[in-house]
């Protein structure tokens, strides 16, 4: 069931956690890793963006039937410090569909809401979602927007990105080969530069599509 929440509540229910921001590269794609086996390492917050939208739809799957290959996000939130994970953390996403278009605006403004959505960390500190590999626009390399909220907070505003050689492979099937040579790649993002190796993304194959990971740890 999809609900729609207006951030306030989303704030108000995410009750009682103080943290400062950041993100750290997973090990692994399962959930959020036990505090021995990792080391939390802080990275650069980075810009919204022009895109960003408010009081998005509580929801795990998020492409409104919109094509391009699956992607499943499993997105962690852990104390920096301990690396224990934090439950209720608002975790908020939102990218570019397979043809590099945002929801509200240009070619996607008829609709405020694909490729965009809102979930809570779980006992794990994992929050997930189901979306398509996004696509690519010009003056950009391939990302997608998240922010984090503990404790009615906004603690973390980033990016998250993938390499180069995983695209390439995705942007040769369908829809994505119908706009070939993208302009900007992860080395030539003045964004990436800030702080992207640190924000790319974990993943897996698994079957036709792709589950990508990472863990945000935030310092309370």
């Amino acid at each position: 069931m999809v609900e729609r929440i207006s951030r306030s509540r989303l704030l108000a229910r995410a009750g009682g956690l103080l943290a400062g921001a950041a993100a750290f590269a997973a090990t692994r794609t399962g959930p959020a890793p036990a505090a021995a086996a990792v080391g939390c390492v802080l990275t650069p917050e980075m810009t919204e963006g022009p895109y960003y939208i408010s009081g998005e739809k509580l929801r795990r799957n998020i492409t409104e039937g919109r094509p391009g290959t699956q992607l499943d996000l499993r997105l962690a939130v852990v104390d920096a410090s301990t690396c224990r994970p934090i439950k209720g953390a608002i975790v908020d996403i939102w990218h570019a569909d397979a043809a590099g278009v945002y929801s509200g605006f240009g070619a996607g403004a008829s609709s405020r809401t694909f490729m965009r959505g809102v979930q809570r960390t779980d006992a794990k500190g994992l929050a997930q979602f189901r979306t398509v590999y996004p696509g690519w626009y010009q003056g950009r390399t391939v990302h997608i927007h998240v922010k984090v909220y503990v404790g009615g907070n906004d603690v973390h505003t980033g990016q998250l990105f993938f390499s180069d050689t995983l695209t390439d492979a995705v942007y040769k099937r369908a829809p994505y080969n119908r706009r070939p040579s993208r302009d900007v790649r992860n080395a030539q993002d003045m964004i990436y530069a800030k702080g992207g190796r640190q924000s790319t993304l974990t993943i897996r194959r698994t079957g036709s599509g792709y589950v990508a990971a990472i863990t945000m740890g935030v310092r309370r």
